[in-house]
């Protein structure tokens, strides 16, 4: 029972601070180009993704996408 508690505690906390991180990068308004948020949002799921894309689309919308944000097979077009 202890082990299923702990591993629930490390699991919840593990969703919070990449998700807390990944918020973070999507409502920048400094760069798109942050590695360790191209990487946590390429790996969400779909719906996520566009969501964070689109909200990266509104601030930086006049830049090339970052990866995991591509649409199209131009790699120059947004999801």
């Amino acid at each position: 029972m202890r082990v299923v508690r702990f591993l629930l505690i490390v699991a919840i906390a593990a969703v919070g601070v990449f998700g807390f991180r990944w918020y973070r990068y999507v409502t920048n308004d400094e760069s798109p180009y942050q590695e360790v948020g191209i990487e946590l949002n390429s790996r969400m799921p779909q719906p996520i993704r566009k969501w964070g894309c689109d909200r990266l689309r509104a601030t930086f919308g006049d830049v090339v996408p970052p990866y995991g944000c591509q649409g199209g097979g131009d790699g120059r077009t947004w999801l």
